[in-house]
């Protein structure tokens, strides 16, 4: 396998773990640093999209499950406002890391699987289902990157819900009693 294949997916998820490991606060920078990431990596591999038939089924297919697994991603992170300034907060545990990690080795072992182990039959079911390699190639990349997006929007809007909570009860505390 060589490092087209192991360096994007190890990068995005070193700055998922840096960005979200531990208590870190939810910040615009924070939310899109992955994203920054993958805009500077991807690039390097992308060659082009299928814009129809069963490779453009792929490429959503790829699309649709990577928002959702990022969005479950986002939910084993716990959110929650800062006592002191109200601001969200989020805190990132073992459960969240062993996803990351676990979804990256997947993605891994397929790229390896694809070239040692079984690329006789996915070479067979590319060419039954008319699916080029770099429709192959693309959905895996829209699928990372949607990743990122599910996890982001469901990170967003959580922070969102709790820093709206947070401003009623700091509010709360600073203001004085109605008689």
């Amino acid at each position: 396998m060589d490092t087209s294949v192991w360096l994007p997916q190890v990068a995005i998820l070193a700055v998922i773990l840096i960005s979200d490991y531990g208590i870190r606060k939810i910040t615009t920078a924070r939310l899109i640093r992955p994203f920054i990431t993958a805009i500077v990596i991807i690039p390097f591999f992308f060659k082009g999209a299928a814009t129809s038939g069963n490779g453009l089924l792929l490429e959503v297919a790829g699309v649709l499950a990577g928002i959702a697994l990022g969005v479950l991603a986002a939910a084993l992170l716990r959110v929650s406002a800062d006592q002191v300034t109200g601001r969200p907060l989020s805190r990132g545990g073992l459960p969240y890391a062993i996803f990351w990690v676990v979804i990256v080795a997947a993605r891994l072992y397929f790229a390896y699987g694809a070239q040692h182990v079984f690329s006789q039959s996915l070479g067979e079911w590319l060419y039954t289902n008319h699916v080029t390699v770099d429709a192959l190639t693309a959905a895996l990349i829209f699928f990372s990157v949607a990743m990122l997006l599910g996890r982001t929007g469901a990170l967003a809007l959580r922070a969102r819900r709790v820093s709206a909570g947070a401003d009623v009860k700091v509010g709360a505390r600073l203001s004085a009693p109605v008689r």
